[in-house]
């Protein structure tokens, strides 16, 4: 039955493992990924009328044509569904709520993506098999498959849509700092792929050291997940900014359990098994870094 308005949220992510594994002839990096959607959200609402698009992003901070990925999903996705069903013309209007930091290796864009798709696909009443958004949303991101998955958490490779479901976090309260500027996706990898084809020998032999998981279902218990923690790129972008070590020292030194940078960064979370220790952290940060979030690992599809 179809819908004239719908409201959505849209989860952040963490990694909770992240392993560069080698690169695609496009370009494109292949990894091992274990990722967690978490409570922070950004809020969509999407109303049916006339034809087109027309994107509204509250606060003007953001793009509302196609530099932003949530147009290019609603066009990707009206565009695909009028090839296969002849006849079919829509327009809607979508207003983002932003919540999550742009850029800030939380996954924000994707989710909004994933967002748009499964929501254009319920207010039309149009029953598009998973593997058809899918297919989509690959188009859009790598992390946009895994929003449109049901599961909570996954173990992601390929170049991050080929999809395991896993048991989510558990047991644990996730303060997120984001140290307020943006890093770039693309400069991260690109950095990577310089540095490790600069030194290589070295790469090889800490290969050796820290083995791969290899497998999801060594990620099922939460404190084997701990231990395995490991994020590649934040070699990377703590390099440029060194003040991410800087947080992550200053996370284990309030009572996390263990911190990593997400993503491509530059935000650090860090896991809290007491809850009081996570709430005195959050006041802590909160002073130096507005953008700094107290949320739970998603258990269910919300």
């Amino acid at each position: 039955m179809q819908q004239d308005r719908l409201t959505l949220k849209a989860p952040a992510k963490i990694n909770l493992y992240l392993k560069v594994t080698g690169r695609r002839a496009d370009g494109y990096h292949t990894l091992e990924t274990l990722m967690q959607k978490v409570s922070l959200f950004d809020e969509l609402e999407l109303s049916r009328g006339g034809r087109g698009i027309r994107l509204c992003c509250p606060g003007g901070a953001l793009p509302e044509n196609q530099d932003n990925l949530v147009y290019r999903a609603a066009e990707l996705f009206l565009r695909k569904v009028g090839e296969s069903r002849p006849g079919f013309v829509a327009g809607v209007d979508i207003t983002l709520k932003k919540n999550i930091p742009v850029a800030a290796g939380l996954g924000g864009g994707s989710s909004d993506a994933a967002a748009t798709l499964k929501g254009l696909d319920a207010l039309f009443d149009l029953g598009c098999p998973k593997e058809e958004l899918a297919a989509i949303g690959i188009r859009l991101g790598a992390d946009v498959p895994f929003f449109l998955a049901d599961t909570p958490a996954a173990f992601a490779t390929g170049i991050g849509e080929v999809l395991t479901p896993v048991a989510p976090l558990a047991g644990y309260s996730v303060l997120l700092v984001n140290p307020g500027f943006s890093v770039s996706t693309q400069w991260v990898y690109q950095t990577f792929a310089l540095t490790k084809k600069e030194n290589e020998g070295i790469i090889k032999n800490f290969e050796k050291e820290v083995v791969g998981i290899g497998a999801p279902d060594e990620f099922m218990e939460s404190k084997a997940r701990l231990a395995a923690m490991r994020n590649d790129l934040e070699a990377v972008t703590a390099s440029k900014w060194p003040g991410i070590e800087q947080i992550k020292g200053q996370l284990v030194a309030h009572g996390a359990a263990a911190a990593l940078m997400s993503g491509s960064g530059p935000t650090v979370f860090g896991l809290f098994a007491e809850r009081a220790s996570a709430e005195s952290c959050l006041a802590f940060f909160k002073r130096r870094f507005e953008r700094t979030y107290l949320v739970s690992p998603l258990t269910g599809e919300q």
